[in-house]
């Protein structure tokens, strides 16, 4: 936490609790009134339970009906069992460039995506295999592509970080931190423009906020929603870290949601472990942007369980912390909501557990029987229309007289 120590004019120092920090404990004291709630619940435990056709809903019933919480809880754990073979598949050599789990975090997906309605879009950073997952794409494909395989989401040319299903909803997957963000702003104005009721769902981390690209784009939607023209939901997925380094090292305004407020851009906290509490949140704020035009933006206060990324050895912080959050894995936490109303039992929970094992692994297969791209895929989707190079070399493009 930060605090100031300021010099006055006659020499003097005092120091101060500044609003900042007032406000990184206001979002702590946010998830300890959920943690309180849970161990009501869970009478004071915390159970390590096994952890893994759309409609206008992405498949899903009403929120807080018991039959929607455990189809949530499938999606989930097949997400966990998925970043865990991603993990074994980059140390083995199979998966090339970068890789970054989503685990911990899957409830802020999890329940924003259940609000998505076909035509609406959605955009993040390279933290996508989740979003990618939950929207309904096939296992197989989205672990083809992290292989580099013709098979992928994108035939091989994006990887994890670029993961693309535009028949989804899903318009990426971006590697640039913070890039993303002036092109789903752009998407909310264009839905608009076009005369729809259909709304952008724009992810970014923590350290995303910190770039010069969120403050344009921000303004931007707040100039343009002002008058019901940008429908988008920014989603601050608070991990508490921006690679390495924690929140309050990063901004001197750790109360990010409030960061939003500069650009008249109404905003709130949700617990992002709280599968619950961001259905709740979700199904309200795409709600009212869907009705108003208006942008919003949810800070969800949440914590990335795994590494940052492949090669982070995680010396920043203490095993004491990332304990103290995986008491709140959201995967226990639902588990734990679901027993407890008899929606699940033992048998249930290993026959979730069982089947997001087999989908993972029928996905593994497919990936490695997947093949490589063609050298002559290098020329495709470089551009577009008449300049379309046609999957051709330009020396035979010439033979051919093309």
């Amino acid at each position: 936490m930060t605090r100031v120590t300021r010099t006055r004019a006659g020499g003097s120092e005092r120091t101060y609790v500044t609003e900042a920090e007032t406000n990184h404990q206001q979002g702590m004291d946010l998830m300890a009134k959920t943690k309180e709630r849970t161990d009501k619940r869970a009478g004071g435990k915390h159970p390590r339970g096994r952890a893994g056709e759309r409609t206008d809903r992405n498949g899903v019933g009403p929120p807080g009906d018991l039959k929607h919480l455990v189809e949530l809880y499938r999606r989930m754990v097949l997400a966990r069992h998925f970043e865990k073979a991603c993990q074994r598949s980059f140390r083995k050599g199979k998966i090339g460039g970068y890789l970054h789990l989503y685990t911990g975090q899957e409830a802020v997906a999890a329940g924003f995506l259940s609000a998505f309605r076909p035509g609406d879009r959605v955009i993040t950073g390279y933290r996508d295999h989740a979003h990618a997952l939950l929207l309904g794409c096939e296992p197989g494909a989205v672990m083809a592509e992290l292989y580099g395989r013709r098979d992928g989401l994108v035939r091989g040319k994006g990887g994890s970080m670029h993961l693309f299903a535009v028949d989804r909803g899903l318009w990426g997957g971006y590697g640039i931190v913070g890039g993303h963000i002036p092109l789903g702003v752009g998407f909310a104005y264009a839905l608009r423009y076009r005369g729809t009721d259909h709304i952008c769902q724009l992810y970014l981390g923590d350290g995303a906020m910190q770039t010069g690209a969120f403050h344009e784009a921000a303004n931007l939607a707040g100039l343009w929603g002002a008058d019901g023209r940008c429908p988008v939901v920014f989603i601050v997925e608070n991990n508490q870290y921006g690679m390495g380094t924690s929140v309050p090292r990063s901004t001197a305004m750790t109360d990010l949601a409030a960061k939003f407020g500069a650009y008249g851009i109404d905003h709130e906290k949700v617990d992002g472990m709280d599968l619950e509490a961001v259905l709740d949140c979700a199904e309200r704020v795409t709600r009212q942007v869907r009705e108003s035009g208006r942008p919003y933006a949810v800070e969800a206060m949440t914590y990335r369980l795994a590494p940052h990324g492949a090669a982070d050895f995680g010396k920043y912080r203490t095993k004491e912390e990332v304990d103290s959050w995986r008491d709140r894995d959201p995967l226990v936490l639902l588990e734990h909501r679901l027993r407890e109303s008899g929606a699940v039992d033992d048998a249930a929970v290993e026959e979730i557990a069982s089947g997001a094992q087999d989908e993972v692994a029928a996905a593994l297969e497919f990936a490695d029987a997947s093949e490589p791209p063609p050298i002559e895929d290098l020329y495709i989707d470089v551009y577009a229309g008449a300049d379309e190079y046609l999957g051709k070399p330009p020396e035979l493009m010439e033979e051919e007289g093309l």
